[in-house]
């Protein structure tokens, strides 16, 4: 099979043979921990702008099925994987993750020790690299990784957001999860209308919407806070999306001047743009959470829970964390009072937190998480009980 490398901006060089689409590629290069899920991982819009690697050694081995999408199309800028399977043991499955990625021109590179890359990002930071089929002096590759743009202060949300509105219908069907979203009292009362901002939404996010009886409208992500009103909204959803929050200080506007009219519920980069609004500060992590095992504590009730997480900006408070609260936290804001209900267990950052003055909550994990893991699914339901006490 063709050579191809994989080099990063610090001079690190990884050799191994090329995957998918023929030709080159620039990206922040992260890693994944799922073991499964990696459709799902490929057209999530939070992926834009980054290479992805996964450290699972063996990726492909169940296909890859329409039903499994999460967008229109792959967003990840390159793909990285110790070994792509050339079978596929799935009755789902409709095809082979090399051809996927060959059809939806994506770069990818096989063959490299994905866990030493892994150890090398978690020691050294994610950084730009280049994925390239057809530049195989190591030196050029690296020049090219030093050279190319990074994700602070872009605004990849504009690349990724629809252009129009829409209404979204489709619930989970027979995917949804037990976590209380087929309880009876979803079925029985009075639906609620919900504009869901695109920032790079994932179709799982609206399903579960769905799922608890919202009627869902899906808007641009440069939609303002009056055009949000004009559609008299029972509630506000802030999604996922990629890059860094400050790159889209519209969006910050609109939900600053949407804080105290309508109950809220954000989501990862929607989590991080709420913390914007009230005042809070974001900054980078070290190499980002990624993956579908990362544990997190509510504060409130002292529960742990397992979570699909992809970001690679966090909400900072003033005093940084050094351990486990023992209760959550409050802090002041421009706009009132918020606790931090969540925090990470393995870092300490930031993953939940709600308005104490306000019908606002967000955090920083997927709820909606497919393949899974579901813990926090319970979530969608608490936006609609947070709604119906609104409007009684």
């Amino acid at each position: 099979m063709k050579k191809a490398l994989l080099a990063l901006a610090d001079g690190t060089v990884f050799e191994g043979r090329a995957l998918g689409y023929e030709g080159e590629t620039v990206g922040e290069v992260v890693f994944n921990t799922a073991m499964t899920g990696y459709q799902e991982v490929l057209t999530d819009p939070s992926y834009k702008g980054q290479i992805i690697t996964m450290t699972s050694p063996h990726i492909g081995n169940y296909g890859v099925t329409p039903e499994d999408i999460e967008s229109r199309k792959i967003w990840a800028e390159g793909f990285v994987v110790m070994e792509a399977s050339r079978l596929a043991s799935n009755w789902r499955s409709k095809g082979l993750i090399q051809d996927y990625l060959a059809k939806a021109k994506v770069v990818a590179i096989e063959g490299l020790d994905t866990r030493a890359l892994t150890r090398h990002l978690r020691e050294h930071g994610s950084q730009q690299g280049v994925i390239t089929h057809l530049e195989l002096d190591p030196a050029r590759a690296v020049q090219k990784a030093k050279t190319a743009p990074g994700i602070v202060g872009r605004d990849l949300v504009a690349e990724v957001t629809s252009t129009r509105s829409y209404a979204w219908t489709s619930d989970s069907g027979e995917w949804a999860p037990d976590a209380g979203m087929n309880a009876p009292q979803s079925a029985t009362r009075k639906s609620r209308r919900v504009v869901a901002y695109d920032f790079g939404v994932k179709e799982n996010i609206l399903r579960r919407l769905v799922d608890v009886g919202c009627e869902v409208t899906v808007v641009p992500a440069s939609t303002s806070a009056a055009e949000v009103a004009a559609l008299k909204p029972d509630g506000v959803f802030l999604s996922n999306g990629p890059g860094d929050p400050e790159g889209v200080p519209y969006a910050m506007d609109a939900v600053r001047a949407l804080i105290g009219r309508y109950p809220i519920f954000g989501i990862c980069l929607g989590h991080q743009i709420l913390g914007l609004a009230f005042g809070l500060k974001t900054y980078k992590l070290k190499f980002g959470h990624h993956g579908s095992n990362h544990p997190v504590i509510d504060l409130r009730t002292r529960k742990v829970e397992i979570t699909s997480q992809n970001h690679n900006f966090a909400v900072q408070i003033p005093a940084r964390l050094s351990g486990v609260p023992d209760r959550p936290l409050t802090v002041d804001t421009k706009l009132g009072k918020v606790s931090i209900t969540h925090v990470s267990l393995n870092d300490h950052s930031i993953e939940g937190m709600a308005c104490l003055d306000q019908p606002v909550f967000s955090v920083q994990y997927h709820p909606e998480a497919s393949p899974g893991p579901h813990d926090s699914a319970y979530l969608f339901e608490e936006f609609v009980q947070l709604m119906e006490k609104h409007h009684a």
